[in-house]
């Protein structure tokens, strides 16, 4: 999972496009870059860590220029570290930076296809940098001029279309001329465009979530639709055009389980409303389970589950507490690379009150539950902490198959619900008993709306992948290539630049 914004102005865009970085900060820990340009000149910084890490008052000062994109990553593809941060850069034709969240599906035979027929250099592992290439390609194809027009964005994102299956919600610039968005055909991964209208005139902002928009003083106009791009010239006119022959939209409903801010609306979709009709839906699955339940407090693990928590509680009749204090420090363990890091991490996130469990029968309420990790480690320090019982529920439903569309959930073998019953995941987490919530509740607490989505790519819980090219062979070579053990292997090439 990655964040993506990119702003055209009508005054210096670096500021905002740092600040924006840090309200998508959740999507990704790994990495962050800024592209800016400036009077034909690309200037362009990126590095490992958070953003407020990477960036130096010198490097805020040497990105000007009135465009730019930026991008935080975290690594579901390739290797993390400095070596594969984003943006990335190709310079021909025009010269273009690319930033990219989301996963091709078909990378691997994209690369083959670059090297051999269409005769361009993939250097990392990342499949960014093989749409960055395929982008390129295509755009060069088209035999262009000096002078870029919309027609030729549209065209090349539809042959990009044409060629890569996945997810992709994308940002770039084109140096001296534009920047430019496009999501893939089943708008997988979120992406909305929003206005600011000032004295000298409007300016246009793109981003994974809306959360961005609002903080930098943006409107936010409309979702992307899926398949469509936009291209937002230097002169500050935004251009729109449906660039996929089937769109279908259909969202990673895991975004609005977890990824996602509580205060963004993806597809017309409040995400904080979502997690208050999840909690909802597992409140009356709690009480046909356990209709004789001893619950004295619901508590959340915080952060992501509060909302849901909060309705858990309501909906019960028991009180709400805040029994873990979280370090703010420590990031998201989800999306923490290695299982050992995940660990150690835990004790170290969150600390309990006793007094919030001592004597009593707590209910958790977690957002998901993925690898277990930090649920079993949770349920201990409950226990410490002096409860009697301790209860575990779970806002989404087990995750029994890998996200192969840009979450790193992808070996099979970490997924603590594969080819477990519900009693023994209980067993290994050392919960009291332990509630999930249906695939069919969710999805009806993500889907009203006066305008619902029909559509939901919900793989990791139902196994289905809507891009109809995921088959056990393609699995089986992600686990060899994106498990634990596999990136412990990658480690040492994260800062090497191999030519």
């Amino acid at each position: 999972m990655c964040g993506i914004i990119g702003i055209v102005g009508q005054e210096a865009v670096s500021t905002r496009l740092y600040d924006g970085l840090t309200l998508l900060q959740h999507r990704g820990q790994d990495a962050a870059g800024i592209a800016t340009c400036h009077e034909g000149r690309l200037v362009l910084r990126r590095g490992g860590g958070l953003v407020r890490d990477v960036f130096k008052t010198g490097d805020m000062q040497r990105l000007e220029g009135r465009m730019g994109i930026g991008h935080v990553r975290y690594p579901t593809a390739g290797t993390s570290g400095k070596a594969e941060s984003q943006p990335l850069y190709v310079n021909s034709p025009y010269g273009i930076v690319m930033g990219h969240n989301g996963n091709l599906t078909n990378a691997d035979a994209l690369q083959k296809e670059l090297f051999e027929a269409d005769l361009r250099h993939i250097n990392t592992r990342s499949d960014s940098e093989v749409l960055l290439n395929v982008f390129a390609h295509e755009l060069q194809d088209l035999r262009p001029s000096t002078v870029l027009t919309p027609e030729m964005i549209f065209a090349t994102v539809a042959a990009v279309h044409r060629r890569c299956k996945g997810a992709y919600a994308v940002i770039g610039l084109v140096v001296g001329r534009g920047v430019f968005a496009f999501r893939d055909p089943m708008g997988i991964r979120p992406a909305v465009i929003g206005q600011r209208v000032t004295d000298t005139g409007t300016e246009y902002a793109v981003a994974s979530e809306s959360v961005a928009l609002q903080g930098l003083g943006f409107s936010l106009m409309r979702d992307i639709d899926p398949g469509e791009a936009v291209y937002i010239d230097m002169d500050g006119n935004l251009h729109t055009q449906q660039c996929s022959k089937n769109p279908v939209l259909s969202p990673c409903i895991f975004e609005f389980v977890y990824m996602a801010r509580p205060d963004s609306i993806i597809d017309n979709i409040s995400v904080y409303k979502s997690r208050l009709r999840m909690g909802e839906k597992l409140a009356k699955r709690i009480l046909e389970l356990r209709p004789e339940h001893d619950i004295d407090v619901v508590i959340p693990i915080p952060d992501t589950s509060r909302t849901s928590a909060l309705e858990v509680a309501f909906n019960l009749g028991v009180k709400y507490r805040e029994g873990f204090i979280k370090n703010r420090y420590i990031g998201r363990t989800f999306i923490m690379p290695g299982q050992q890091m995940r660990k150690n991490s835990v004790r170290q996130k969150l600390s309990p009150i006793d007094l919030e469990f001592n004597g009593k029968n707590v209910l958790l309420v977690d957002d998901s539950i993925v690898r277990g990790t930090t649920s079993g480690q949770i349920v201990q320090m409950a226990r410490d902490a002096g409860a009697k019982k301790v209860y575990m529920a779970s806002a989404a439903p087990p995750v029994l198959f890998p996200n192969v569309y840009g979450i790193d959930m992808p070996a099979v073998e970490e997924l603590i619900a594969h080819n477990r019953t519900n009693d023994q995941i209980q067993q290994e987490i050392g919960a009291d008993w332990l509630v999930y919530q249906t695939v069919a509740d969710l999805i009806e607490a993500v889907r009203y709306d006066k305008r619902p989505v029909e559509n939901f790519e919900s793989s990791c819980f139902t196994g289905e992948y809507i891009t109809g090219d995921v088959d056990g062979d393609y699995l089986n070579a992600l686990q060899q290539q994106r498990s634990d053990n596999a990136k412990q292997l990658q480690q040492g090439e994260d800062d090497l630049l191999v030519l």
